[in-house]
């Protein structure tokens, strides 16, 4: 897994780096083996918020063709990097469910198509 990071409007601190390796690092089990690219960008949107700072992450995967990407916002940098990965997870986990539905689904047409024709014989 290649894991590009970027910090936009914000210093791009050790610990920062840390927490996103350790986050992205849970996504591997999802990914099996190949080859991964990863790229997770972490920052402050503006700085004329009357509520204080709004950070942004967003992620953006692409692997055997496929490509995933999430967006998250919050008053908090950490929590903005958590939420992007549950949407990420989600959305991996809902394609993987989907693409079994599909094939089960197919399966049991062909199960039916097979009960039809040897009934009739």
């Amino acid at each position: 897994m290649i894991i590009n990071k970027k910090a936009t409007n914000i210093s791009f601190t050790p610990a920062i780096s840390e927490y996103i390796e350790k986050k992205i690092n849970t996504l591997e089990k999802f990914f099996g083996g190949g080859e991964v690219l990863v790229n997770i960008e972490v920052g402050r949107t503006t700085k004329h918020h009357k509520s204080g700072d709004v950070f942004r992450a967003e992620i953006h995967i692409n692997t055997r063709g496929e490509e995933y990407y999430a967006v998250a916002e919050k008053d908090d940098l950490y929590a903005a990097i958590d939420e992007v990965k549950d949407e990420i997870i989600h959305e991996l986990t809902s394609r993987r469910k989907k693409a079994m539905r599909l094939f089960r689904r197919g399966g049991a047409k062909i199960k039916n198509l097979l009960k039809a024709i040897s009934g009739r014989a």
